[in-house]
């Protein structure tokens, strides 16, 4: 087996569900500022609808996987920004269907299944920001795109703090919002 190298951060969502396509914004974001402040070596950038195949295969053999998606709960905050890093026996639970993912299979799903194949990155972070709107049509909401660029810094921080020779190499799980 291949030892694990590399970053990747998925921008996970669908462009033409307008505040679902928060992950792809962000992608874009990040490569526009990579520019002026080029991320760590080793970091690719990828955009994905979600497809838990397609996921598997973005972020295995990568010691670090950002994950970064929309979500929908029922008294949401628009731009309201989560963490959530995979502990040693923490674990994402299924949303009741239709209820915070406009995905059919998501990210839960995604990595049951990577942890059961051998497939999952080395470590996986997920960045949730609340939207509002996820009906057809393009652009985001107003406060979805006012809340990217906080959340394109934080991005920036997580691959920093993890590009660090003394990176820390246990796993946490705060889950709360930014």
């Amino acid at each position: 087996m291949e030892p694990l190298a590399g970053t990747v951060v998925i921008g996970m969502g669908n462009e033409f569900r307008r505040d679902d396509g928060a992950g792809w914004a962000l992608v874009a974001l990040l490569e526009n500022r990579a520019v002026q402040r080029p991320l760590p070596p080793g970091t690719v950038l990828a955009r994905c609808d979600g497809d838990p195949g397609r996921l598997i295969a973005l972020w295995e053999r990568r010691i670090l996987a950002v994950v970064v998606d929309a979500c929908f709960p029922p008294s949401a905050q628009p731009g309201r920004t989560h963490r959530w890093c995979a502990d040693q026996g923490g674990a994402l639970h299924s949303a009741v269907a239709g209820r915070h993912s406009t995905h059919g299979l998501g990210l839960t799903e995604a990595l049951h299944l990577a942890n059961s194949l051998g497939r999952a990155p080395g470590r996986l972070v997920v960045f949730a920001v609340e939207g509002a709107d996820r009906s057809l049509g393009t652009g985001l909401t107003p406060a979805i795109t006012a809340a990217l660029p906080r959340l394109a810094q934080l991005v920036e921080e997580e691959l920093r703090q993890n590009s660090e020779p003394t990176r820390r190499t246990g796993l946490d799980s705060r889950k709360h919002p930014i």
